[in-house]
């Protein structure tokens, strides 16, 4: 786990809106303060899904103090664990049927996807619905 820097803001009647500078483009918002550090979890988590890049360490809050984005909100360090977001592929060693194989090899072209993105695809699939 690893402490980035998050940016918290809140108009009058609305929900606390939070940025990550580390992130462009990555946010989240929560009605409750207590809810920003699971938000914030699952908002880096699906910032990266599916990307192949390697994630760069947090910057220090102070970096953004001074940046006109940033003003009129506060600060927050939030402990986002990476092993969850880890995009790096790793070698799997695997038996399976003959036939289920070409089956799945057929399928995925036709879905123009590799082999490993269609078993991961089906993978995701199951255990969302789990």
């Amino acid at each position: 786990m690893m402490f980035y820097p998050a940016y918290i803001h809140k108009d009058r009647d609305s929900a606390y809106s939070v940025t990550f500078p580390d992130f462009p483009g990555c946010f989240t918002a929560a009605d409750e303060l207590a809810d920003l550090p699971r938000l914030a979890q699952e908002a880096v988590e699906v910032y990266f899904e599916g990307e192949d890049v390697a994630i760069a360490p947090p910057s220090s809050f102070e970096d953004w103090c001074n940046d006109e984005r940033f003003q009129d909100g506060c600060w927050m360090l939030v402990d986002i664990d990476l092993s969850r977001i880890d995009t790096k592929a790793v070698r799997l060693n695997i038996s399976l049927p003959q036939n289920l194989v070409h089956r799945i090899d057929a399928r995925a072209k036709a879905l123009h996807m590799s082999r490993s993105a269609f078993l991961a695809n089906a993978a995701e699939k199951e255990m969302a619905t789990s």
